[in-house]
């Protein structure tokens, strides 16, 4: 369950979650089953974070840092991730996520995908 106080800190913008993230020291980020859509998420840190099963439908996440962020069963339909770090990132069960939009970010290669998001690179085994 999301944790209220990210998600509503979230909410204010890229800008003030991006300062938050630099002060803390290994936080743990739980946007999981978030009610994310339509979110203006450009340029954010989300490393780490738990967005499992989060609606990220229709959020701009281009820019941002997934790295290492948990995104099972996420719905990203019409999402925007160009240019996103996926670097081993789990998308293992993510909804509405095509190759050409997993293309358009960074290091995608190196995420956990089910097979059908292949595209043509190996997938890596955890």
């Amino acid at each position: 369950m999301a944790n209220n106080q990210q998600m509503d800190l979230l909410k204010r913008g890229t800008q003030a979650w991006n300062a938050w993230r630099a002060q803390q020291t290994e936080p743990t980020i739980d946007l999981s089953g978030g009610a994310l859509r339509s979110l203006d998420l450009e340029g954010a840190d989300l490393s780490g974070a738990d967005l499992s099963g989060a609606d990220l439908r229709g959020a701009n996440l281009s820019g941002a840092n997934l790295t290492a962020a948990h995104l099972e069963g996420a719905n990203l339909f019409k999402a925007t991730i160009d240019g996103a770090d996926l670097n081993e990132a789990d998308l293992r069960g993510v909804r509405f996520l095509q190759c050409p939009q997993l293309e358009s970010a960074r290091n995608w290669q190196s995420a956990y995908r089910d097979e059908d998001l292949a595209c043509g690179a190996a997938i890596p085994i955890r």
